[in-house]
């Protein structure tokens, strides 16, 4: 586990550009996702997760992926900054969903992966991206489909 963590941080937090784009599997997800547990890496944690008895977090109601040929991939009520921002890694394909957006400057990025078969997600937040002090949040999440995908 600890190495998926380490390999799903690392492609999330390389620099991608947009030619990151791969949908090979149509997709129309409603999900509901229960908070599972959060890694923080920030000024007071370095790397320090937390179960959901340890911190208040948010359950993902009704999280919305949408994925068509060739290049459209939406995600709806992760966060405010994805529903209003472009995804510039978008890839749908048998196995997972992934994407990546980054603010104009930048600095801040959030990127997500779910896995179809386990239906784990996975949201990281990652803020001050150019600065010493970068801090991530990486929350876990066990979904189940209100819908089959279509």
């Amino acid at each position: 586990m600890k190495y998926f963590i380490l390999i799903i941080t690392f492609i999330l937090t390389s620099n991608v550009y947009a030619q990151n784009i791969n949908i090979s599997v149509k997709t129309n997800l409603d999900l509901n996702c229960k908070f599972e547990k959060v890694i923080i890496k920030n000024a007071e944690h370095n790397f320090v997760s937390f179960t959901n008895n340890q911190i208040k977090r948010e359950n993902l109601k009704s999280l919305k992926i949408i994925a068509k040929n060739p290049d459209i991939l939406i995600i709806e009520n992760l966060s405010k900054f994805i529903n209003k921002i472009n995804l510039e890694v978008k890839i749908s394909n048998k196995d997972i969903i992934l994407i990546q957006a980054f603010d104009q400057e930048r600095n801040y990025s959030e990127s997500a992966v779910f896995t179809r078969s386990t239906g784990e997600f996975i949201h990281e937040i990652t803020k001050k991206i150019n600065s010493d002090e970068k801090e991530k949040d990486i929350s876990f999440y066990s979904c189940k489909k209100n819908n089959q995908d279509t």
